[in-house]
């Protein structure tokens, strides 16, 4: 799931592109904050109360859908760097850290991954507690490095897109727009 790109890899390759690859961390970091409190809630508490109510699910995929479409159209207005200058762009560490929280967060992807895959590798006959660290901890390690990993690849191909630097903020706000319409069409709960 990490892996795959999905919207948390759109918004850090847009801010990559914009704001720099140590900028993103903030970034990762808020995605796999949201994503410890929705494993730990999903197992510990309300996993299957998520799965018994489909209105919870689809609540959360419409705020998700709104958020997606801002962070389009904030993506599309921003201003991307350039090349060649030290310029700072106006956007504090918490509004990083926030807008990977809030996108990873009112992912209904996520809501979904956690109480189908995560009970599958524990036995919930033995310490639960101790097999979920393991494997809450695996997964966020895996998911910031890919995070990361596509912040450094977007950073990379920065020099590709220097002649038309809007060009990637345009296609990153369009794949966004894909995503949002492609959660509103497509997933139902």
């Amino acid at each position: 799931m990490f892996i795959t790109p999905g919207t948390p890899r759109i918004v850090i390759i847009s801010y990559s592109m914009n704001y720099g690859v140590k900028k993103c961390v903030w970034t990762a970091l808020g995605d796999v904050t949201a994503n410890i409190i929705q494993a730990t809630l999903v197992i510990f508490v309300i996993g299957s109360f998520i799965s018994d109510n489909p209105k919870l699910l689809n609540t959360f995929k419409w705020v998700g859908i709104v958020y997606i479409l801002y962070l389009a159209y904030d993506i599309y207005k921003s201003r991307p760097k350039s090349i060649n200058s030290d310029e700072k762009l106006g956007k504090s560490f918490l509004s990083f850290f926030k807008d990977g929280f809030l996108v990873a967060g009112t992912s209904p992807k996520a809501w979904m991954f956690f109480p189908f895959i995560f009970p599958q590798f524990i036995d919930f006959n033995s310490n639960y507690v101790a097999q979920f660290i393991i494997l809450i901890t695996t997964y966020v390690i895996l998911d910031f490095l890919s995070l990361i990993g596509y912040a450094i690849l977007a950073n990379k191909m920065i020099t590709w897109v220097k002649a038309n630097a809007k060009v990637i903020n345009t296609i990153s706000a369009c794949v966004l727009i894909v995503i949002a319409a492609i959660i509103a069409f497509m997933q139902q709960y």
